[in-house]
């Protein structure tokens, strides 16, 4: 049996600095949660730059970065690892959890609340003073490394009592909310990732504004900061604003008729 499980981390390096524009205080937050091996929640709709904040914070530190998105067929094994079968030996495999606990990486569970409840409970004894994780197949309590540090993230706008995070879970986390930015700073945002003029994305932080007034009133979530990245590099490439905002926008967060209907009613008289 070989249980061998130090590797190279180096391929969760991030090398290049992703582009960030902090809205509030979220890097001085973390900064400090980090120095305290406190574990962090990031809560925030979509698209709003949730994941990009985390490659941020792990090239600023040169922590490597392991990222899980969690949905309903995650096991308690997938996180934390298995024992495979390998030529005529049995050998054991990390998961993504244990090799980030192991080897100092900061580990970041996405969309914590898709994962099952009984799933999510491995990660307990990490978040508070005991900093370890039970590998029950091995018969081992490792021990966090000092630069290990476990964040996860939710989007809180539409998830069921079901899905919801439990009390046990939320306590042991301090939370960073995240919202979309101010006009001038999301237009910035667009304008850096697209290439786009500051004028055309000013428009296009307009439009997703009044998207996202009309949560609740036949929308689950206005237009992300992401679409509007994705609606910029539309028109970038020789699209006309109308038809990109229709395609990247309006047909991309709904399906229902009179809802797009209106969408492009805005759309036309923005552009």
């Amino acid at each position: 049996m070989n249980t061998d499980t130090i590797i190279n981390t180096s391929e969760y390096i991030i090398h290049e600095k992703p582009y960030y524009l902090p809205t509030a205080n979220e890097v001085e937050i973390f900064n400090t949660a980090l120095a305290e091996n406190i574990p962090v929640l990031l809560k925030g709709p979509t698209g709003c730059g949730k994941t990009r904040f985390m490659e941020y914070m792990s090239w600023y530190h040169k922590r490597p970065l392991i990222t899980v998105s969690c949905h309903d067929d995650l096991t308690t094994s997938d996180l934390v690892g298995r024992y495979l079968i390998k030529n005529d030996s049995t050998v054991w495999l990390d998961g993504p959890l244990t090799t980030a606990v192991r080897n100092g990486c900061i580990c970041y569970l996405d969309e914590i609340v898709e994962a099952r409840k009984d799933t999510t409970v491995v990660i307990h004894p990490l978040c508070d003073y005991r900093r370890v994780l039970p590998l029950e197949k091995l018969g081992q309590i490792l021990k966090a490394s000092p630069e290990f540090c476990l964040t996860i993230s939710y989007n809180p706008g539409y998830q069921s009592a079901v899905k919801d995070l439990k009390p046990s879970t939320r306590q042991r986390f301090i939370a960073i909310d995240f919202s979309y930015p101010a006009e001038e700073i999301e237009a910035k945002i667009v304008h850096e990732e697209s290439g786009l003029s500051i004028q055309q994305c000013t428009h296009l932080v307009k439009l997703a504004n009044m998207t996202r007034n009309l949560v609740g009133n036949g929308l689950e979530e206005g237009a992300s900061t992401r679409l509007l990245v994705h609606t910029a590099k539309l028109i970038n490439n020789g699209f006309k604003p109308d038809i990109a905002c229709k395609c990247a926008i309006a047909d991309a967060i709904t399906d229902d008729e009179d809802t797009k209907t209106l969408l492009h009613e805005m759309i036309d008289t923005i552009f």
